[in-house]
């Protein structure tokens, strides 16, 4: 949380919460409980959370709590609309809100699984790589969850630790493109060493980025999409706003148009719906659920 352009009380206040909170997260899992003393909910829950961390402090649990009248800066960058609000906090960033586990059984669940992905101090140290991979597919979660900047936040961290893993570069880039921040997506790939841009897991999340860098603004993509509706047999007017509906993150209006001009006039310039399809597949990630029903759905135009 960056001090920069703050005044003075709010400088004081990202400090406190920097010792109380950021810093021990570095290696343990902060349970972070906003509350106040005039709600009774909060009072309800506050001796639940002390007991679960108490339980769970030799596995690196600890509980922080923030009365937001306070701290009404901390809270607002938290957008905190209402308490108790409780999330889990790892490395700085939240990971897991925590506000609707109210029991101790459902509270300890959630910090189990937590536990279970996460390298955090308080057991035995785990190999290094596998600590770096279980951040990885926590980043790639919350991406998958469609929330770029929290992703683009986690692997920002992720890097300063492993910065020449090429799984966390590539989840470094695709989060900023989701989070719309292609700009910035563009100068860290192309900070990345030559070797590292050449690897097929960051090539690929240079591909992604080079259809995101081709798309246009919000009343572009909207005359765009009302070309191809008012012209259903023109293919190029289908083709261009198909890719940029990818661009915009429209994905599946992106795939439903390619498909049907895939369908109607496979042979249109050159096959060029699905040499766009393939490489939007290339881009995502074979992997991916998202592209594996799309290309059941072109095998099916194709073969079926």
């Amino acid at each position: 949380m960056a001090t920069l352009g703050l005044n003075l009380d709010e400088q004081k206040a990202v400090e406190r919460f920097q010792q109380a909170v950021v810093a021990p997260s570095r290696d343990k899992l902060v349970i972070l409980d906003f509350w106040a003393e005039w709600c009774g909910p909060c009072k309800a829950l506050g001796p639940t959370l002390e007991k679960v961390a108490a339980e769970y402090a030799d596995k690196g649990v600890l509980l922080a709590k923030l009365n937001v009248d306070e701290e009404p800066f901390i809270a607002a960058q938290f957008q905190v609309r209402s308490i108790p609000t409780v999330y889990a906090i790892f490395q700085g960033q939240p990971i897991a809100d925590l506000t609707n586990a109210r029991t101790e059984s459902q509270l300890k669940e959630v910090l189990d699984k937590l536990l279970a992905q996460l390298p955090v101090q308080g057991g035995a140290a785990g190999d290094p790589q596998e600590d770096i991979g279980a951040l990885v597919a926590m980043g790639e979660q919350v991406l998958a969850e469609g929330d770029g900047e929290r992703a683009a936040s986690i692997f920002q961290q992720i890097a300063e630790i492993a910065p020449e893993d090429v799984r966390v570069q590539s989840g470094l880039v695709r989060a900023l493109i989701a989070a719309g921040r292609s700009d910035e997506a563009r100068t860290a790939f192309e900070a990345l060493p030559e070797e590292l841009r050449n690897d097929p897991v960051v090539a690929q999340a240079g591909t992604l980025l080079e259809l995101a860098e081709s798309g246009v603004d919000e009343g572009e993509l909207a005359d765009l999409r009302k070309a191809a509706a008012e012209r259903p047999t023109d293919e190029q007017a289908q083709f261009d706003f198909a890719q940029a509906a990818f661009a915009a993150g429209a994905r599946d209006e992106a795939a439903d148009t390619l498909l049907k001009l895939v369908e109607t006039a496979p042979e249109w310039n050159d096959g060029a719906a699905k040499a766009k399809l393939l490489q939007i597949f290339e881009a995502v990630g074979l992997e991916d659920p998202w592209v594996a029903a799309q290309r059941r759905r072109l095998s099916l135009l194709l073969f079926g």
